[in-house]
Parts: C-alpha cells; sequence; structure tokens
C-alpha cells in the first residue's frame, strides 16, 4: 500500500467501501428483528443504550447524539455508553476496553431496568467492556443486542440478538475505524430512524419533530411545514410561531384548520402520530 500513487491508494481504500454494505444487507433480517425488539422496550416507557470502545464507542455516542435534535426525544431516551467515559471521546483510552467491571459498572450506574435496551457494540465481538455491559443489562432484566463484525463471536454468548455484519480484512489491517465502523454506523442508522419513524417522529419521510433551535433548523421546520401542510412559506411560519415552532403542531393545525392548543391535544391523543391525528389511514 504505502508503495503506491495517491490516486491508486485512494482508489484502492474506496474499493473497499462498498463492502460494509454488502455486510450490513446480510444482516438485514437480524437488524429487523433488532428494529421491532428495541421499539417494544420504547413503547413500553425503556430507553436505548449503546456500548462500546473506542470506534464503536463513538460510533455509539453519535448516533445517540444525534437523536434529540432530529427526532424532538428527551436526551435520555437514547444514550451512548463508551469505555473511558467522555475524555475517550476525543482521545485514546486503548486500555479502557479491558475493564469487564467498568462496564458492569458503567450499565449500573445508569440504572438499567427491564424496560430498557442494550447494545453492545464490537468489531472483534469480544471486547471485555462490552460483554461486562451485557451481562449487567441481562441481569437488569434489559434486551441484549451484540452487534459485530465477526462470525462466530464471544459476544453472542452474552446477548439475546447479534447482528453480525460481516466486513472481512481490513484495507488497513487492524484499523477497525474503516470497514467495520462504516457497517456499525451504517447498522445504527437504520435502527435508530426505523425505530423513531415507528415511534411517530416523521410524517412520511419528513422529520416533524425536528427541533427548531437555530436558523437552519427554523428553516427546515418552514420547509416541512409547508410541504406537508401543502402551504405557503409566510403561512407556514405563521402556524409555527403559533405552535411555539413546533413542525408536528403547526401542520396539524394547518392540515385541519384548528388552533394550535386543539392540534396539540389531537397529537396528544394519538400517541404523537401526525397521520393518526389527522384520522388518516396508514395505507
Amino acid at each position: 500500500m504505502d508503495t503506491l500513487a495517491v490516486d491508486e491508494l485512494v482508489r484502492l481504500l474506496h474499493a473497499e467501501n462498498y463492502e460494509p454494505a454488502r455486510a450490513v444487507e446480510n444482516a438485514l433480517p437480524e437488524i429487523v428483528r433488532a428494529v421491532e425488539l428495541v421499539l417494544e422496550r420504547l413503547e413500553a416507557g425503556g430507553r436505548l443504550f449503546y456500548v462500546g470502545a473506542g470506534t464503536s464507542g463513538r460510533i455509539g455516542v453519535l448516533d445517540a447524539s444525534e437523536c434529540p435534535p432530529t427526532f424532538g426525544v428527551d436526551p435520555e431516551l437514547v444514550r451512548g455508553i463508551i469505555a473511558g467515559g467522555d475524555f475517550a471521546l476525543r482521545n485514546s483510552v486503548e486500555g479502557a476496553e479491558d475493564d469487564t467491571q467498568a462496564g458492569i459498572r458503567d450499565l449500573i450506574s445508569r440504572g438499567a431496568r427491564p424496560e430498557d435496551a442494550v447494545i453492545g457494540i464490537a468489531a472483534s465481538g469480544r471486547t471485555p467492556y462490552v460483554i461486562g455491559a451485557l451481562d449487567a443489562a441481562r441481569k437488569a432484566g434489559a434486551l441484549t443486542i451484540a452487534l459485530v463484525n465477526v462470525e462466530p463471536s464471544e459476544m453472542e454468548g452474552h446477548a439475546e440478538l447479534t447482528i453480525a455484519a460481516i466486513t472481512g480484512p481490513e484495507p488497513l489491517t487492524g484499523s477497525t475505524r474503516l470497514k467495520a465502523g462504516t457497517a456499525q454506523k451504517m447498522a445504527l442508522n437504520l435502527i435508530s430512524t426505523a425505530v423513531m419513524v415507528r415511534l411517530g417522529k416523521t410524517y412520511g419521510n419528513l422529520m416533524v419533530d425536528v427541533c427548531a433551535t437555530n436558523v437552519k433548523l427554523k428553516d427546515r421546520a418552514i420547509r416541512i411545514v409547508s410541504e406537508g401542510a401543502q402551504v405557503g412559506r409566510e403561512e407556514a411560519i405563521a402556524a409555527l410561531e403559533l405552535a411555539g415552532w413546533h413542525a408536528k403542531t403547526a401542520m396539524v393545525a394547518l392540515k385541519l384548520g384548528v388552533n394550535a392548543d386543539r392540534a396539540r391535544s389531537l397529537l396528544d391523543q394519538a400517541g404523537g402520530h401526525v397521520r393518526r391525528a389527522l384520522g388518516e389511514s396508514k395505507g
């Protein structure tokens, strides 16, 4: 690899980028089951935890941290736990992954309970920290899922369901931030997005629970309401202002011709699902 010209090197590395998608596609049946199981837990009032070390931990934290602004959920609903704590997000804390007891402690400290779901992430499928967290989760009665990139894996024996996205040898030997990390991010994207859609966080493909906390997101909320309610930009802005910039409420108010308070009440009765609040069939 180190003898290649830059264009050859980049093309060689990019050629490997197709493998993660194929690996995730092969694991789709298990991912579907994971979505179903996680959804059951969240609908029962539980939380979703991602647990990992190094790259795997950072990917879990990334997916979890993007759920509140994208779907308007409480930051406690989806949480990422990384070996070594927040310091490990920016710094290498390699020894942390070998501490089984730390995994147990970190999971217990979050107050794991039967309603929760825990996804342990490890390319090797044998990270002690993650195994400790999975064992603590099982002891608490929580749902346990292993996301790995090898088969068979040690973590299979510590989880109720295993998602094995087999990515094969890395182009840079041992650097799991490449193919394995990409496959992990793809799998978590699928799980969290599908779960949130089923929880009513979207209307069609519109993210109607987006948190309009800055200029960019306010503009996005305007476009979402305008498209979803089929109204002009100015009418969408007026409805959003009356709804406290909550896109979902503004959209229901516009589509049904009711005020924001009535729209909120209808959404509450519908469990937050726009389509139910509108009395529309899922088709």
